[in-house]
C-alpha cells in the first residue's frame, strides 16, 4: 500500500507491506514493514511476521465434544479507534467477520466465531492489528482446564 508524504521538493512515496503468516493450526504471525521499494518491504514484513508468531488457543461452545473450533472465551484487541471482539460460536456457524479479521482467524486455525467491530475499520492496518491483537489475548486467561490440581494436606493445628 502506498505511502506519500510531502516535502519542499515534491511528493516521496513509500510503500507499506502487511504480511500475515500462520498454519491454520493456533499459530499466526503479522508482520509490518514500510520501504522505498516493494519487495524490501514484503522482505522485511516476512521476517518481522515470523519473529511475531504467536499461539492462538482454541475452545468450546457449550459442551466438550469433538476438536476445539473456537475462541475459548469472549476476547478484544484495539488497536487506534478500532475495536475488534471475538466472540465464541457454535459449531458448524463458521467466521462470521469482514474480510481482513476472516483471514487472520483463519490463518490461526479457528472454525466458528462471530466478530463485532466499532470504529474506523477502513484503516487496513489498524484492523488488522486488533485483530492479530485480540488472538493474542486468548493467552492471557487461565481457563479452569489449566488449573493445577492442589493436593490438600493434613491440618498441622489439628492434633
Amino acid at each position: 500500500m502506498p505511502v506519500q508524504k510531502q516535502t519542499t521538493a515534491g511528493q516521496r512515496t513509500r510503500f507499506k507491506a502487511f504480511v500475515v503468516i500462520g498454519d491454520s493450526n493456533g499459530h499466526i504471525g503479522l508482520g509490518i514493514k514500510t520501504s522505498k521499494e516493494i519487495a524490501a518491504a514484503i522482505r522485511g514484513a516476512l521476517v518481522a511476521s515470523k519473529l511475531s508468531i504467536i499461539p492462538a488457543r482454541k475452545g468450546f461452545w457449550g459442551g466438550k465434544i469433538g476438536a476445539s473450533h473456537t475462541v475459548p472465551m469472549k476476547v478484544t484487541g484495539k488497536c487506534g479507534s478500532v475495536r475488534l471482539r471475538c466472540i465464541p460460536a457454535p459449531k458448524g456457524t463458521g467466521i462470521v467477520a469482514a474480510r481482513i479479521p476472516k483471514k487472520l482467524l483463519v490463518l490461526a486455525g479457528y472454525e466458528d466465531v462471530f466478530t463485532s467491530s466499532k470504529g474506523y475499520t477502513r484503516t487496513f492496518g489498524n484492523f488488522a492489528k486488533a485483530t492479530f491483537q485480540a488472538i493474542y489475548s486468548t493467552y492471557g486467561f487461565i481457563t479452569p482446564d489449566l488449573w493445577l490440581s492442589q493436593k490438600l494436606i493434613e491440618n498441622p493445628l489439628s492434633y
